[in-house]
């Protein structure tokens, strides 16, 4: 495709950022537009398993990920009364071979600041929510809250389950309601008093589960996300609500003596609620194409969404470089795709993932860089 391209990302996030860099790493002009004002540390914990530290070694910032966030050194699944270790791995030097690539936590604030090293300063304006797509030949113009408009060749929507792009693409329905939400909490590891829990590990309930896990190599701060059924929401949309330490302890009453201890060490909480969609396979159209959440929003159950988002960002860009026009870069694309992030949209949705015996290698020893691309019929 015509280097001269002008491309337009929406979204600061995981995928979006990744995106931005390959492109220019290809010679494509890129820009992203981010709603929020800047960044900030708030937010959460994320697992970015080797599949997605592999392809973030390209863009020169794997090093920087371990640094600020955790290597960890093993993932544990137990039964949620006797303990019982249903599942593990170590992520000894010879697993992160076979796998390609690290296993990290990082804090959500944390990996921002490391994934615009991943791009050239002054790539982000921040400070600019889409509001509007006015498509006008082979270019299309944006409209943001904050005034700005922009023309643009290609828009990347990497804006998230509400994606506004999305609405251009697709249609404008809203996210579905799953019927449970997540406590969420981060607290200083000091609070535990000096007991000692593994880098991560994953408490399987009946009907919810719980994933304690550090977010610094430093061991000094433990991210908590516990996973709950509620039938219904009735806060705005997926705005969080406040929530107690005791209502955290309440719903994984009666689980295991070692969740309880970590649990107890909670200070403030947050109560998430889960979203997704029902599958739509139409991700672009015309000089618009969506990725990660925009367009295949998955459950958090399987510590996926974030992989798929960066999977797809070195698919997209890959194709981009690739291909004469959008159109065939975008069929091969969603060729390309479309079969890997069913299968782990299903895994998420039966929440099945590592819970026993299981066959990880089709996951993690993926390579979005040098997996083969679709031809785009």
């Amino acid at each position: 495709m015509d280097r001269s391209a002008r491309i337009a990302v929406i979204g600061a996030g995981l995928g979006g950022l990744t995106a931005a860099g390959f492109l220019q790493r290809a010679g494509f002009s890129v820009r992203v537009y981010e709603q929020a004002p800047a960044f900030s540390r708030i937010g959460a914990g994320i697992i970015l398993s080797s599949n997605v530290t592999k392809v973030l070694r390209r863009l020169g910032i794997e090093d920087a990920l371990c640094a600020a966030g955790i290597k960890s050194q093993s993932y544990i699944s137990r039964a949620w009364d006797t303990g019982e270790t249903l599942y593990e791995i170590k992520f000894d030097a010879a697993k992160e071979q076979h796998f390609g690539g690290s296993y990290v936590h990082i804090h959500r604030g944390d990996l921002h600041a490391v994934l615009e090293q991943g791009v050239s300063p002054g790539t982000i304006a921040f400070d600019h929510q889409l509001v509007g797509i006015e498509e006008n030949g082979e270019a299309a113009r944006l409209t943001f809250g904050n005034g700005a408009t922009v023309e643009a060749d290609i828009v990347i929507g990497g804006d998230g389950i509400r994606s506004k792009v999305r609405e251009f693409v697709v249609d404008r329905s809203a996210p579905n309601y799953v019927g449970a939400a997540a406590f969420r909490a981060i607290f200083p590891a000091e609070r535990l008093n000096g007991f000692w829990i593994p880098d991560c590990t994953k408490w399987w309930g009946r009907d919810r589960h719980c994933l304690p896990y550090y977010l610094t190599g430093r061991r000094d701060e433990v991210y908590a996300i516990g996973v709950v059924p509620i039938s219904r929401w009735e806060g705005d949309n997926e705005a969080s609500i406040p929530a107690t330490r005791d209502q955290y302890l309440e719903a994984f009453s009666g689980f295991h003596p070692d969740l309880q201890r970590v649990l107890e060490a909670v200070d403030t909480v947050t109560l998430w609620p889960v979203y997704d969609r029902e599958r739509n396979d139409c991700w672009g159209r015309d000089n618009l194409v969506l990725l990660g959440d925009a367009c295949h929003p998955m459950r958090p159950f399987m510590a996926a969404g974030g992989a798929m988002a960066v999977e797809d960002a070195a698919i997209l860009s890959r194709c981009l470089a690739t291909f004469d026009v959008p159109a065939a870069a975008f069929r091969s694309y969603t060729a390309t795709r479309i079969s890997r992030v069913g299968e782990v949209q299903k895994i998420s949705l039966a929440n099945t993932w590592m819970g026993g015996p299981t066959d990880t290698d089709w996951f993690y020893c993926y390579d979005a860089c040098t997996a083969p691309l679709a031809a785009p019929h």
